[in-house]
């Protein structure tokens, strides 16, 4: 489980209130749940996001991801390795000359033996559809293939929560919808001696609709939390905070409402 306890997130200013991105955040994020997160841009999502791995350190309040706390630096290379993490650039995130080197570059740093880091790089060229590639170098890829090897890179090092930034913010529909399909697949088909939590902030609704659980932010804070056709007929709080409900769900309840007149 990650539990967070009242952080908040302030970039050093001179107003002590500027740099404000968290305010009092608490929530519990458990095994095996599908989350999505929400929020109009500056809402602090990826701020938030940033300190579940600990590439932000809350500067008050506390993080622990299976009880190892995100302050302690002697903890960061498991907690790494437990939270996985794909940006909305791949670019950001892939460093290494060829596909197949990109997969093997965490799982070298971490020490696996040749054999089996060998097995895993290529069980997940197979699973993301990427064998074709394997001495590619990664940016000649399009920019569905670079998604499809940052999400396969961290899937190699079978974290227990995968955190997605706006992953298909930058794609086309057709590469959208294939790294959803990678995502709810990993979510569903995770064995139950290693669940998998996906958190994927998204600024779709018809990919938020698609979670258990939608997490909305506004103005550093939890403004709504729960299954998102209960959050997505909060209309008017979502429109108060720029969001609105995805198109299908509002075609359904409109139909809902004519036959039942």
């Amino acid at each position: 489980m990650i539990k967070i306890d009242n952080i908040s997130f302030s970039y050093p200013v001179e107003n002590e209130n500027a740099g404000l991105i968290l305010k009092d955040v608490s929530l519990d994020i458990l095994p095996n749940e599908s989350i999505a997160i929400m929020g109009h841009n500056g809402s602090g999502k990826t701020t938030f996001a940033r300190c579940l791995n600990g590439l932000l350190t809350p500067t008050a309040g506390r993080i622990t991801v299976d009880n190892l706390d995100t302050a302690h630096h002697q903890n960061m290379l498991d907690i790494r390795r437990r939270v996985g993490m794909v940006f909305q650039n791949p670019d950001n995130q892939i460093v290494s000359t060829t596909v197949e080197r990109e997969i093997a570059f965490g799982l070298e740093n971490l020490g696996f033996p040749y054999e089996q880091m060998h097995q895993i790089v290529d069980e997940m060229l197979d699973k993301f559809n990427l064998a074709h590639y394997r001495q590619h170098p990664p940016h000649n890829l399009s920019g569905g293939e670079k998604q499809r090897l940052a999400l396969a890179a961290v899937m190699a090092m079978s974290p227990r929560y995968l955190v997605l930034d706006e992953p298909t913010s930058l794609l086309d529909p057709t590469n959208r919808k294939a790294i959803l399909n990678s995502v709810s697949s990993l979510h569903k088909n995770s064995s139950t001696d290693q669940p998998i939590t996906t958190l994927l902030i998204t600024q779709f609704p018809e990919e938020a609709l698609q979670a258990d659980r939608l997490i909305v932010f506004n103005k550093g804070q939890i403004a709504l939390d729960g299954p998102p056709r209960d959050i997505f007929r909060e209309t008017e709080k979502l429109q108060r905070m720029g969001l609105e409900p995805p198109i299908v769900l509002q075609v359904h309840d409109l139909l809902e409402k004519y036959f039942k007149h």
